[in-house]
């Protein structure tokens, strides 16, 4: 069996999105469970709709995933010549064409076909004409005009498609630019890939590109199409439904594990399993388990993974996450508590990390407590309780949650109060908010300086 090989290849013409990485993940796992390479290629040929930006995006997605390539990335935008090379050895074989069709022939005629009911396709008026290189043209393959193309699909099994369903594609275009057909089947045949995997959209692409090696006496990859992902509403998964760019997902909060994990399911099972480490995803891995139907995309479900992945991940493997999201808000991470600390408190409250760092954000900035919200505890109980809470708190040596607890108790007693009575407008003074941690890890969390600042203000 020769060696395994696979690739991804994006366009970069916008957002990586998530349907795209879930065909880089599934290649990538299928690679590594063979113990086979992984080649990244950017698709960079449409030189009016690529841009920078969007290679940047496909790069910084990849990198923050952890689906590293072991070749590449490379380039079509760099490989031009190669296509115009194969292209006239096509030509100088008659296995190619020139065709110098005017866009209103190709019109008409596709309007006459359509009146008669039939499928448009090119009517190979050039295919026997000598067109002059000088002249403006495309090169068009001489497609078989006999027989069937049949390949078997590892997903959907055997496919067949007759010849003459398929009409003579265009190879290159009029001004030199390779078509997609033409330029991935020689990439993958210079590249040696052995299996294709990508979305179910290309599979009508596949029996063309099976002409392109069969004229190129190439050898043919094995081919595998993934089901394209959904939207809960049933339609194709769009920015309509919420976070479809990978890096929009970091940005709300997601770990690149539990990303992974979700995708890694979505369409592909092992038994009853639902957690998945990178390793056992890469030793169970394997395309006769990807399901032929639709996946739709669960972001509930997604969620509950990542506070999963919140929850049981060790700190030491979301520290990056945390501040990434902490230099988003602007937040000081050196003016609060490290992660581990704040970790320790928070992780397990919150399912993304957005969520938690917005709702820390007490441990790292000053707060303002509007009075309308302080009004609804003022009280002279209250004034007496909290000058004699701040009064044991400041000489207090031990500054742990235990130690203040326990001073919180004895006002709460001496005072005649319930602890809630004092914990909430407590609560509110220090965090601005009635939800937090308990109050005393709260407390032990923030630091006596701030804690005795933030309860002086109720009179202030």
């Amino acid at each position: 069996m020769k060696p395994v090989r696979t690739r991804f290849a994006p366009s970069p013409t916008g957002y990586l999105h998530v349907g795209g990485v879930r065909t880089a993940l599934f290649s990538w796992l299928f690679a590594k469970h063979h113990h086979g390479e992984f080649i990244l290629r950017i698709e960079d040929t449409d030189q009016v709709r690529s841009t920078t930006e969007s290679v940047a995006a496909i790069l910084d997605g990849m990198a923050w995933l952890g689906l590293e390539a072991d070749e590449g990335p490379y380039y079509q935008s760099e490989r031009m010549d190669r296509y115009r090379q194969v292209a006239e050895e096509l030509l100088d074989k008659g296995l190619a064409y020139r065709c110098n069709c005017s866009h209103e022939r190709l019109d008409a005629m596709r309007e006459q076909q359509m009146s008669l009911g039939e499928k448009p396709r090119y009517d190979g008026h050039c295919r026997h004409i000598q067109v002059s290189a000088d002249e403006s043209h495309v090169i068009r393959l001489a497609t078989p005009q006999q027989g069937e193309v049949r390949f078997n699909d590892l997903v959907y099994g055997e496919i067949v498609i007759a010849n003459q369903e398929l009409d003579d594609l265009v190879l290159v275009r009029a001004d030199g630019v390779p078509t997609y057909n033409f330029a991935v089947v020689i990439d993958d045949w210079d590249m040696q890939i052995s299996h294709v995997i990508r979305g179910d959209d290309h599979i009508n692409n596949t029996p063309r590109q099976i002409h392109i090696y069969q004229a190129l006496n190439a050898p043919l990859p094995i081919f595998a199409h993934l089901p394209m992902i959904l939207g809960e509403d049933g339609k194709r998964l769009s920015k309509r439904h919420g976070a479809v760019s990978v890096m929009s997902f970091k940005e709300e909060g997601y770990l690149p594990q539990a990303l992974l994990n979700y995708l890694v399911r979505l369409g592909w099972s092992h038994g009853d399993q639902e957690i998945f480490s990178l390793d056992e995803m890469v030793k169970d891995f394997n395309l006769e388990h990807v399901s032929r139907s639709a996946s739709a995309f669960d972001y509930d479900k997604l969620r509950w993974l990542n506070q999963h992945y919140l929850k049981h991940l060790p700190l030491e493997e979301t520290v990056t996450e945390w501040m990434w999201q902490m230099r988003a808000h602007g937040f000081d991470a050196s003016n609060g508590p490290s992660w581990p600390e704040l970790g320790a408190l928070q992780v397990s409250r919150f399912r993304t990390m957005l969520d938690l760092v917005e709702q820390s954000h007490y441990f790292y900035e000053d707060i303002h407590v509007p009075e309308e919200k302080l009004l609804a505890f003022r009280s002279e109980e209250l004034n007496q309780a909290l000058q004699t809470l701040i009064a044991s708190l400041e000489p207090l040596p031990d500054w742990q949650a235990p130690a203040i607890m326990a001073c919180i108790k004895q006002v709460a007693t001496e005072q005649q109060l319930k602890i809630p009575a004092i914990g909430q407008p407590m609560r509110l003074l220090l965090t601005g908010t009635l939800s937090s941690p308990s109050i005393d890890a709260t407390a032990a969390l923030l630091g006596k300086q701030r804690v005795i600042e933030r309860l002086k203000r109720y009179f202030q």
